[in-house]
């Protein structure tokens, strides 16, 4: 498969679920502009990463599919209602862009050096991120909308399943709501996970529809985490970061280099 075989495979699978678009393909970057035809709005892909990881998962392909037709229907010009709408908070990378398109600036908070916090107010089967415009549209200050968005996230269920590999625990967080890697803020389920863990906890979110908690207790269980990291942050259509945190404290700190040294919380 090439990029030209891809664009048209997305085109055609695409117009079978919708007809309200355009599409531009740019030949010198590989690139395929999808948009509504009433406003304009819409989204890129990187063909060339695309067929790369669609060589590797034979479902990729769909989710594209998937990732364009929402993002459309959530760039409806449509009237947003409050009162049958949630707002939860969304971590993204720091490269994430700050502003839309029209210039208008999105909510945000600081998390850590490697990631950003941004507002988004879930429309069932997508979301959309809260800019300064559509905040004041609800008459909700920045606080306001902080506030809500945590509050809404703790009464989100979390799920995990666990896997061990040469005495390493992992737990894989997978709901597949659009708020996994969102569920890093929930301080009160770190805290239990640290009191779980033997060794020194490591967290990833390398997109946001997984987080991965790892009980680390020898050598190989960092280059096991690192391998695992980087393998979910190619796949993922909306990457964060293929760095980990180590959790201690209270506190993640990212860690650049894993499987050099081991830094246990339980002083073994």
């Amino acid at each position: 498969m090439n990029v030209f075989k891809l664009k048209d495979i997305i085109i055609e699978k695409l117009d079978s679920k919708r007809n309200d678009f355009d599409f531009k393909f740019n030949r010198k970057d590989e690139a395929l502009r999808v948009e509504r035809k009433d406003n304009k709005k819409g989204v890129d892909i990187e063909l060339a990463k695309a067929v790369q990881k669609a060589k590797n998962n034979e479902n990729f392909i769909d989710e594209i599919i998937y990732y364009i037709d929402e993002t459309l229907s959530r760039m409806a010009d449509d009237p947003v209602n409050l009162d049958q709408a949630m707002i939860y908070p969304v971590v993204r990378a720091t490269s994430f862009h700050k502003e839309t398109k029209e210039g208008n600036v999105f909510i945000t908070d600081d998390h850590t050096n490697e990631t950003r916090i941004y507002y988004a107010i879930d429309l069932k089967n997508s979301y959309r991120l809260i800019d300064e415009a559509l905040a004041a549209s609800f008459d909700m200050s920045h606080e306001d909308i902080r506030v809500l968005a945590f509050n809404n996230l703790e009464n989100l269920k979390i799920d995990y399943k666990k896997q061990t590999v040469q005495e390493n625990d992992f737990y894989f967080v997978n709901h597949n709501d659009g708020y996994d890697a969102s569920r890093i803020l929930n301080e009160k389920f770190l805290n239990e996970m640290y009191d779980i863990c033997e060794g020194e906890m490591m967290v990833g979110l390398p997109h946001q529809d997984v987080l991965i908690i790892a009980d680390v207790k020898n050598q190989v269980g960092y280059d096991i985490m690192a391998q695992m990291m980087m393998q979910y942050f190619a796949e993922g259509l909306t990457p964060i970061t293929s760095l980990s945190f180590s959790y201690m404290d209270k506190k993640l700190q990212p860690v650049f280099i894993l499987g050099k040294q081991k830094n246990s919380k339980r002083g073994k």
